[in-house]
């Protein structure tokens, strides 16, 4: 199945053993990062099974591009949600229960209506699986309340099918919600791993924002890719702001209508925009593989939410980059949105601290990809990847012993009271009327940085935080202590090392006939009124172009190219690959 239809000759980390549990009959939950093809564990016991799978997927936009692609595979799929007409509903469920459909994608909206319960139990459902999972918890990072309807829902059918859910990042208390609110039985639990080795992670700080990306996206000008920004306002400007610069730009974000949201989400998939400008309310189940970088120009609020806007990058498997630009104004708009939108107290405390530890991945100087797996509870995490911007830059590791040593003395002198704002302002020697009305300006600490920078203060004191020196106590107003480290620093005169980073950019070669094909690519894809990456992934193109196949057994040996796509494609890429062998002399 995996070869005759999807093209490749075996499966990926993790993928043979979640299809085995659930073709056994087992309950199965599998957590497995974006681009570590979730989809095909449940697509294939779904062809493997007797009656029909039923695939609860939260967004419109993701089912028409999954039953676009399975189309295209030669598997036989539909979908139901509220762009249906009930006529249309009704008709696409006879055709299913008449056996036209293996595969049929649902809203989880429609879940509680009975007129749709008593249309499913025409069906012979023998599997249900539950995309982007993560959706059923208030602990997740993008909870929908229409998720709590799946678990009544599967206890309504006539029998009860196998249940498998997927999710590409969960908490051990995310993981413990999914399994109780879905009921699933005895299930066998599945984490492939976090990582995603074709990724690299940078994090830039004090940069002039707009500026870095003119000159980013400027040096990858064929490249697709997101920026995601905190705010639907910032959307806004950054998109005027590229717009004016002649960019081939889209926007995105819950303010703009449907038909606006449609048309820019079209053009991006088409590859008729190179970019894509958003709010975080773009990009879930969005399935275009070729997108090279997603750079996030504000702080996101949780880990959970920027794995998986940053895992957008690369799905094809090919070297693509996660940038994150940060400035301390990112911390304030975040706290702001987390106080306007969650009111329980127990919530908004998990809320803050998660953002706590997204400041402490933006100033920390160890490996940025083994920061991210630590956080996932990985138990094997790389002290250098050699593919992150802490890792891979030109780095100067330096004593910051006496600059750690001056801030702990503040913070004891101060009386361990104050957030870091006001520590700085100490250590700077800032002559405010509150630091004077508080008698700071009379600490013998007062000043003893002023030769540096607020930010460059700032700095330090958060990385000291990342890296375990400091504390900062919960709720809206943190307060900087001091933990054990930094009490063996000044007592035991251990010494502290910080980096100082010089930033070089990875570069990519030119290839002229992966150019050549991509082009072929796009003609195809507009004559199929499909997006270019359901025609071939990049990653497929790429191997195409480095081995050249000129015959249909090579072109079959190439990842990516099945049967279906063989006889529909095979010839005009052949046809391409020998005419730039002519034209090269070759």
């Amino acid at each position: 199945m995996l070869k005759k239809y999807y093209g490749y000759a075996k499966f990926r980390g993790g993928q043979a053993r979640v299809i085995k549990s659930i073709l056994q009959g087992k309950d199965t939950f599998a957590i497995m990062p974006t681009g570590a093809g979730k989809s095909i564990c449940f697509q294939i016991p779904a062809l493997l099974f007797n009656g029909v799978t039923l695939v609860v997927s939260p967004l419109i936009s993701l089912m028409k591009d999954q039953v676009d692609t399975l189309e295209n595979l030669g598997i036989p799929a539909s979908f139901i949600n509220s762009s249906l007409s009930l006529k249309e509903v009704e008709r696409r469920i006879e055709k299913t229960a008449a056996g036209e459909y293996k595969i049929l994608y649902i809203a989880p909206e429609r879940l509680e209506a009975d007129s749709f319960l008593e249309m499913v139990k025409k069906l012979e459902v023998s599997f249900l699986a539950i995309d982007e999972a993560h959706c059923v918890s208030q602990w997740g990072h993008d909870f929908r309340p229409s998720y709590r309807r799946v678990g009544p829902f599967i206890k309504k059918l006539v029998s009860r099918p196998v249940v498998a859910a997927f999710t590409a990042t969960a908490t051990e208390e995310v993981q413990a919600d999914i399994i109780s609110l879905l009921e699933l039985h005895h299930a066998n639990i599945y984490m492939t791993g976090f990582d995603r080795s074709n990724l690299y992670f940078s994090v830039y700080r004090r940069v002039e924002k707009k500026n870095f990306i003119l000159k980013y996206i400027g040096e990858n000008k064929r490249e697709a890719g997101i920026i995601y920004a905190a705010t639907r306002k910032e959307v806004e400007n950054l998109y005027d702001f590229l717009s004016k610069k002649g960019l081939a730009v889209g926007k995105y974000h819950a303010g703009l209508n449907d038909r606006e949201r449609k048309f820019f989400q079209e053009e991006f998939l088409n590859d008729n925009l190179q970019i894509m400008v958003a709010t975080n309310a773009f990009g879930m189940g969005i399935d275009k593989s070729n997108i090279r970088y997603v750079i996030h120009y504000n702080l996101p609020k949780n880990m959970e939410a920027y794995y998986q806007e940053a895992g957008r990058a690369g799905r094809d498997g090919e070297a693509s980059e996660c940038i994150l630009l940060f400035s301390p104004q990112d911390i304030i708009i975040q706290k702001y949105l987390i106080e306007q939108t969650v009111y329980s107290p127990a919530r908004k405390k998990s809320e803050l601290d998660k953002l706590q530890t997204m400041a402490d991945y933006v100033h920390t100087s160890q490996c940025l990809r083994g920061f991210i797996l630590e956080y996932f509870g990985e138990e094997e995490f790389p002290e250098n990847c050699h593919k992150c911007s802490n890792c891979n830059d030109q780095l100067e590791i330096v004593d910051i012993t006496e600059e750690a040593e001056k801030t702990f003395s503040c913070i004891i002198r101060m009386g361990g009271s104050y957030g870091v704002n006001t520590v700085a302002g100490v250590l700077k020697g800032s002559s405010t009327k509150r630091l004077r009305s508080l008698g700071f300006d009379r600490l013998s600490t007062y000043g003893l940085m002023k030769e540096r920078t607020l930010p460059e203060i700032k700095d330090l004191i958060n990385q000291l935080i990342a890296e375990d020196y400091l504390a900062l106590t919960g709720g809206e107003y943190p307060v900087v202590k001091l933990r054990s480290k930094a009490v063996l620093v000044l007592k035991e005169h251990q010494k502290v090392k910080g980096k100082i980073v010089t930033t070089t950019d990875p570069e990519r070669e030119e290839d002229p006939l992966f150019e050549r094909l991509r082009r072929l690519r796009k003609q195809i894809a507009e004559r199929e009124k499909v997006p270019p990456y359901i025609i071939f992934p990049d990653s497929t193109l790429r191997e195409m172009s480095r081995r050249q196949p000129l015959n249909k057994e090579a072109m079959l040996s190439i990842k990516g190219v099945g049967m279906q796509k063989l006889v529909k494609y095979g010839d005009d890429f052949m046809t391409a690959i020998k005419n730039y062998l002519q034209d090269k002399g070759e």
